[in-house]
Formats: C-alpha cells, structure tokens, sequence
C-alpha cells in the first residue's frame, strides 16, 4: 500500500483564519495595540470594519465547513488511483483542524464576550 498525502485542507483552514481575524479586527486589534503602548485617534478608525463582520464570519464558516469536508468525507482516506494515506497522518490533521476551528470560533465570538472580560 502506497501513502501519498491526501488533497490538503490547508488553504481552507488559512482562509477560514483570515477571515475570522477580519471578522474580529474592530474589536481584538485595538485592544492589542493598546496592550501593546500603541495608542492614537486612528486606532478609533478600525471600528468602521464593523460593518463587513458578518461577511467575514460567514466566509470563516464556509472555509471551516470546506475543511471539514476535506477530512470527513469517505475519500479523504484512499484516492481514485488506490493509494492511501496513513490513518495517523489522516488523525493528526483532523486534529490540527480541531484546533483551528476552537481558535477560530474564539476570535468570531470575541466581540461578544469582551464586554464582560472588560
């Protein structure tokens, strides 16, 4: 049995992050470049970003929900051409992908919790 990696779900979990830091820019950089020593009236600028959230929220769950297809789907263990990939492998990026999707579930909540953490 040949193991060949199987078709990447990199690129979904890397859009699937972009997006969810878009998604949390109004809030979480502020804060950052605050935390930071960075300050200025233009950090106040970062809040007209508020109207695109829910765009990029929704393009953070499609990317995550692309993922999860590429790893969950009967295919994702064996290809056309009969070559396999190995089930640790297989169970190692299902993990990575776990972790992405709590990292990312934190950042699009972010807004909504920061107000009783501040």
């Amino acid at each position: 049995m040949q193991t060949t990696p199987a078709k990447s779900s990199v690129p979904a979990i890397v859009g699937a992050s972009i997006a969810a830091i878009g998604a949390s820019v109004c809030c979480v950089v502020p804060l950052v470049l605050v935390l930071l020593g960075i300050s200025g009236a233009w950090i106040g600028t970062l809040t007209a970003l508020d109207s695109l959230r829910p765009w990029f929220s929704a393009a953070a769950v499609l990317s995550l929900a692309v993922a999860f297809r590429m790893l969950y789907r009967p295919a994702a263990r064996c290809g056309v051409d009969g070559s396999c990939i190995a089930p640790d492998a297989l169970r190692r990026r299902r993990r990575w992908l776990w972790l992405a999707t709590a990292l990312i579930v934190l950042l699009l909540l972010f807004p909504y919790y920061i107000v009783w953490i501040l």
